[in-house]
């Protein structure tokens, strides 16, 4: 059992960050469609948020392996 629960909280920590990337890179293409004169503004804060996203998933992984580890 407890390895199912390791499973499907470790399913929601990859799920939840990837699905904010997918919603950056969309809105981000959107608004790069809209006002391409404003690029390096929206490549700036694209990569800011992008960065917060991965960090919140790699601190859920390291929290999920500190509290299901072995040994």
């Amino acid at each position: 059992m407890q390895n199912f629960i390791i499973f499907l909280v470790m399913f929601v920590t990859i799920i939840g960050p990837s699905g904010v990337i997918a919603a950056i890179g969309y809105a981000s293409i959107r608004a790069l469609g809209r006002n391409p004169s404003a690029a390096p503004k929206i490549l700036q804060a694209m990569i800011i948020s992008l960065v917060f996203a991965e960090a919140i998933a790699v601190v859920a992984l390291l929290v999920l392996f500190q509290l299901f580890g072995r040994g």
